[in-house]
């Protein structure tokens, strides 16, 4: 569905935009793969990587409402992937955040409408759901506009969703790049915030595998969340350093214990499919039926049981010390 389509990702110089970029040129044949973001370092060094003819690069950031309407027009899928994502930069910085990860979601919105884009997917996080958090906090808000936004789309074509997972391996930022440095540097020990600590586990391409697949089964509304697996942390340090022993250094602030992507308070409108769950919009749209029992590829779902609640401890599936040392390797190719 990509082939003769141009495609703008936000944010995308980060981890997850370059995989994207390299997805879609590998499989498909787009017409234009639009990188837009603000760090000019950044573009020129991913313009190294890739300088296929469709590629083009726009300087700009999501806080900029005029300068979005210009990249978008003429654009049929957009990404939003540009956030303010580090927890404890968040709650230092609060107003930064919040006006990037909601001012910015509301302009990539309107630009969107104002360009009759096709589809929008944005990206959302685990932090999202019952946030204790400011980045969380502001995601939630994130969400909550881009469901919102169906209803704002009167008779434009476009329709918004979300996609929501865990922590992305080995991407930048992430613990994985972080143990590593200790051990590199040859450090006695592998600091551990908490040792009971949990979190679900996703590889950058099972990231855009998925994005991938549900711009083909959105309806518009719904928030996609992955049935991917979970990890102790003490459980990777173990893994990825296993002559060291762990240093437990505190909880940081805004940070959990657990992660949740399905909260219980929202079972009511969760479904469950073979290999994802959707949370479908708490509120009623104006131009289309609630229903998400069957997405527009014509899989099928069902709610889930009462109380049912997705969480990074109660998780069926965890991944073994072996487990992890290859989904690691793996996911660095």
């Amino acid at each position: 569905m990509f082939n003769n389509k141009t495609i703008l990702i936000t944010g995308g110089t980060g981890s997850f935009g370059k995989k994207y970029v390299k997805t879609l040129l590998e499989k498909y044949k787009p017409k234009k793969i639009i990188v837009f973001s603000r760090d000019e370092l950044k573009q020129f060094e991913m313009q190294q990587d890739f300088n296929d003819k469709c590629m083009r690069y726009f300087i700009g950031d999501v806080r900029d409402k005029s300068r979005l309407r210009r990249a978008m027009q003429g654009v049929d899928f957009v990404i939003h992937a540009a956030a303010l994502k580090q927890v404890p930069a968040a709650e230092y910085n609060p107003m930064e955040c919040i006006k990037t990860n909601i001012n910015g979601a509301e302009n990539v919105i309107e630009a969107a409408l104002d360009s009759n884009v096709e589809k929008v997917i944005a990206l959302s996080t685990d932090k999202a759901a019952n946030p204790i958090n400011l980045y969380g906090a502001t995601k939630l808000a994130s969400d909550k506009l881009f469901v919102a936004a169906n209803n704002m789309a009167g008779g434009c074509r476009t329709t918004f969703s979300v996609v929501r997972y865990g922590n992305v391996v080995c991407s930048r930022g992430s613990v994985v790049p972080v143990f590593q440095k200790f051990i590199d540097e040859g450090k006695d020990h592998i600091p551990i915030t908490h040792d009971e600590m949990t979190r679900f586990w996703i590889s950058l391409q099972q990231g855009v595998d998925f994005v991938l697949t549900n711009f083909a089964r959105m309806l518009g509304g719904e928030i996609f969340v992955p049935k991917i697996p979970s990890i102790k942390i003490t459980d990777l340090a173990k893994a990825m350093a296993p002559n060291l022993p762990v240093k437990i250094i505190g909880i940081r602030p805004g940070e959990k214990l657990h992660e949740v992507m399905c909260p219980a308070d929202l079972c009511f409108e969760t479904y469950e499919y073979n290999d994802h769950f959707v949370i479908a919009p708490g509120i009623k749209f104006s131009s289309r039926s609630n229903d998400f029992t069957v997405n527009a590829l014509g899989e099928k779902g069902k709610k889930v049981a009462q109380g049912f609640e997705y969480n990074s401890l109660t998780n069926p599936h965890f991944l073994s010390l072996e487990e992890i040392k290859k989904f690691n390797h793996q996911a660095l190719l």
